[in-house]
């Protein structure tokens, strides 16, 4: 039973508060970024955001905690944290490719899937503590999704000038004419 208790009482590098607080953090960003997608009407939203945000920032919490971690400080064992930025990376992209459809000769898609990537790297930050990093990254996203969108639509230039209006079910299950 003493073994038990000290497996749940494992200290780690990283206090508690200070891990519960970068995820918390990462959770905020994921929800502004998300937020904004979901207020377009747009696929990958407000959750998706948060949970990609919350897991990349845990992934960073976990790189930090492994360097750290006495198992992992013998001669015979290597630990290269970049690894798992770059699994993050494509894990995310995975995720993010999902979210790209062709339909009728256009792309669909493309900046939510850009913002769930940027939801990864700030998630990321906010679990190695770099808040400075993670808080830029989203207010840039930000600024791009609403005052860049805005302008862009009300110049004609960029993409398609008009209303953002979401895909239909029928238009996602339809295949491509021609």
């Amino acid at each position: 039973m003493q073994q038990l208790f000290q497996e749940f009482g494992h200290p780690t590098y990283v206090p508690f508060p200070v891990i519960a607080a970068r995820l918390l953090l990462a959770s905020i960003f994921g929800a502004a970024i998300g937020f904004e997608r979901e207020w377009r009407h747009r696929p990958a939203g407000l959750r998706t955001h948060i949970l990609v945000c919350v897991a990349a920032a845990t992934f960073g919490i976990l790189t930090i905690e492994i360097i750290h971690a006495p198992m992992f400080q013998q001669d015979s064992v290597r630990v290269d944290p970049i690894r798992v930025v770059e699994a993050v990376t494509a894990g995310v992209a995975f995720l993010a490719a999902g979210t790209i459809l062709f339909s009728k000769g256009e792309v669909h898609g493309l900046t939510t899937g850009a913002g769930m990537w940027l939801s990864g790297a700030i998630g990321v930050a906010c679990g190695l503590g770099l808040w400075q990093v993670a808080a830029l990254g989203t207010l840039l996203v930000l600024v791009a999704a609403g005052l860049l969108y805005s302008f862009a639509h009300k110049s004609g230039i960029g993409e398609k000038a008009g209303p953002e209006t979401p895909m239909s079910e029928e238009d996602v299950s339809k295949p491509p004419k021609g």
